[in-house]
């Protein structure tokens, strides 16, 4: 009997080109195939919840897969966590209705962009948070952030030449910076994102650390739908998918 299955993994991606098979590039897809054969003897078709870029972590991510193979699903886990490198891990696995789809059932991420505030360099954190060594006023960064939240066209923070064309209007429903000693987070979630959407937010933020954007001038740069007019785009390495969100509803199968 044909099972559609639901896996949830996470990933430190300091050492792999993003989740998409590339040729002579190591890629997070490409390990969890091989893990996959392995396991099973063959290769089933996944369905990826998103692609991350060279560099970005995942502390959740979700792909979807139907199988015929009657291993269960809690054996599923551990069998593939024993071919699995060490910098990538299944945490969960579960059967979902035969409609499901781990990208196009989504609905909606939440990315985390970890800077590591402080003088002096972390080296423990080297290729996991970004280095920035001047004082950061993340009251001053929260009150920007609170710009993004609503529904906009967020084609100021998109990438130009590898967007699609189409819609480029996401709902922001979580945008804040907070601070842990040396770490300040920002904290984003959507119903959806652009490509480097939350990597330009991040840069546009330090922009207004930097005295290059005032708070009240995030709107403005919304409004102007032209990338020259956001701030640069922060390195990948700091950037962690948080966790991503699915209906109840959609995960229940039905008996």
């Amino acid at each position: 009997m044909e099972r559609n299955l639901l896996l949830k993994i996470q990933y430190d991606g300091s050492g792999y080109h993003g989740w998409q098979i590339q040729e002579n590039a190591r890629s997070v897809q490409g390990a969890f195939q091989d893990a996959l054969r392995n396991v099973l003897g063959v290769q089933p078709d996944i369905k990826a919840c998103s692609r991350t870029d060279t560099g970005v972590h995942a502390r959740e991510f979700c792909l979807s897969m139907k199988l015929t193979h009657g291993i269960p699903e809690e054996r599923l886990v551990g069998a593939l966590n024993h071919f699995l490198p060490d910098d990538m891990a299944v945490l969960s696995c579960q059967a979902v209705p035969l409609d499901f789809h781990a990208r196009y059932s989504c609905k909606g991420k939440r990315y985390v962009y970890e800077i590591h505030n402080s003088a002096i360099r972390d080296p423990f954190l080297r290729g996991r948070a970004l280095h920035y060594y001047h004082p950061i006023d993340e009251e001053k960064l929260n009150a920007a952030a609170q710009h993004f939240i609503g529904s906009h066209d967020f084609t100021s923070f998109c990438t130009l030449d590898r967007r699609e064309m189409g819609d480029f209007t996401r709902t922001v429903t979580e945008s804040r910076v907070t601070r842990e000693g040396d770490m300040v987070r920002f904290t984003v979630a959507a119903d959806g994102f652009l490509y480097n959407m939350v990597r330009i937010m991040t840069g546009t933020l330090l922009g207004v650390q930097q005295g290059r954007f005032a708070p009240d001038d995030i709107p403005r740069i919304i409004e102007s739908r032209s990338r020259k007019a956001a701030g640069n785009t922060a390195p990948a390495h700091g950037l962690y998918l948080e966790k991503v969100f699915y209906d109840p509803s959609d995960l229940t199968v039905n008996e």
